[in-house]
C-alpha cells in the first residue's frame, strides 16, 4: 500500500525538519559574541580622533549589551564600582555658570570623527537629545525624564545649603558616572568618559539646580 503525503502535510514535516537541524546548529552565545565583536572589527576603521579602543567594552557594557539585564549580584558590582570613580569638585564648589550650562545642554558637537580634539573643552552635554529642559521647547528627545523643575521639584532653594547636599552630591555622581545608580543607564558618563571637564560640569549643575535659571522657572 502506497501511503500519499498531501503537499501541506509534506510542507509541514519539512518546516519541521528545518527547524530540528537549525536549532542543533545554533551557535553557543559566546560563539556569537565571538563573531559579533569580529564584525565589528572588520567595520569599523580609524578615522581623526575616533580610534579603535571605543570598540572595547567595560563590564557594565558588556553586562548591559546581552538581551537579558544583568544579575543583581553584577549590577550591584557595576553600581559600586561607578560610584568609588566619581571625582568630587575641588573645594567642595558644585555649581558654575548657569547660562555656560545652558548652551552646553544645547551643544550636540563633540568626540566624532570629524571634531579635531578629543579634548573635553570642545564638546557640549547633548541634554537635549534626551531629556526636556525647560518649558519653552518643542523639541527634545524623550530617552530620558523631563530636567524642566529639576530643582524644584527637589526641593532646591539654595543650592549650598546643608538641606540641598543630599540632592547636589547625587546629581553631581549622576553626571560623572550614572552607572553608580543604574547599572544599564543610557546616560553618557560625562565625568568618567572625559567628555566634559570638571568646570563644564558644574556649568550643566547650575542649569539644573539654581533657581535662576531657566530649568526652575
Amino acid at each position: 500500500m502506497r501511503i500519499r503525503i498531501f503537499p501541506v502535510l509534506a510542507l509541514v514535516l519539512g518546516t519541521t525538519a528545518l527547524l530540528t537541524v537549525g536549532c542543533a546548529s545554533r551557535p553557543a552565545p559566546q560563539e556569537l559574541d565571538a563573531q559579533t565583536a569580529a564584525m565589528m572589527k572588520a567595520s569599523f576603521r580609524e578615522q581623526g580622533i575616533a580610534k579603535l579602543d571605543r570598540l572595547q567594552q567595560d563590564l557594565g557594557q558588556k553586562a548591559c549589551s546581552s538581551d537579558q539585564p544583568p544579575a543583581a549580584a553584577v549590577a550591584g558590582r557595576i553600581e559600586r564600582e561607578a560610584l568609588a570613580s566619581v571625582r568630587w569638585p575641588a573645594g567642595g564648589r558644585y555649581l558654575g555658570d548657569w547660562k555656560a550650562g545652558e548652551k552646553l545642554a544645547q551643544n550636540g558637537r563633540g568626540m566624532t570623527w570629524t571634531d579635531k580634539s578629543a579634548d573635553a573643552s570642545a564638546n557640549g552635554a547633548q541634554c537635549y537629545n534626551c531629556h526636556q529642559i525647560s518649558k519653552e521647547e518643542i523639541s527634545f528627545g524623550t530617552i530620558g525624564p523631563s530636567l524642566y523643575n529639576y530643582g524644584k521639584l527637589r526641593g532646591v532653594k539654595d543650592p549650598y545649603a546643608p538641606a540641598s547636599a543630599e540632592v547636589v552630591q547625587y546629581t553631581w555622581a549622576k553626571l560623572w558616572n550614572a552607572k553608580a545608580y543604574s547599572a544599564c543607564s543610557n546616560m553618557p558618563r560625562f565625568g568618567h568618559k572625559g567628555l566634559l571637564a570638571e568646570d563644564q560640569i558644574r556649568d550643566v549643575m547650575a542649569l539644573l539646580l539654581d533657581p535662576r535659571s531657566p530649568v526652575n522657572h
